[in-house]
């Protein structure tokens, strides 16, 4: 009778599938997070470009005066 070879060379290791899964998942989430954050810091006057448009029409202002538009302030 042959002996039984086993399937792979290299030796069991401690740690299942599901842990490596796991790992895998949490190392993803974790660096999403991290480029949420430099996505934030990477504008940092966006509240104050947002305020520069002209509420009727969407267009930047340029200066203090009103919109060429006519409508906004």
């Amino acid at each position: 009778m042959m002996p039984l070879l086993p399937l792979t060379s290299a030796p069991p290791t401690h740690g299942s599938g599901s842990d490596v899964l796991i790992k895998g998942v949490t190392l993803f989430l974790v660096f999403m997070a991290v480029l949420a954050m430099f996505g934030r810091l990477r504008f940092p006057g966006q509240k104050k470009l947002n305020s520069a448009k002209c509420p009727s029409c969407g267009r930047y202002r340029i200066g203090k005066g009103p919109c060429s538009c006519g409508k906004g302030k």
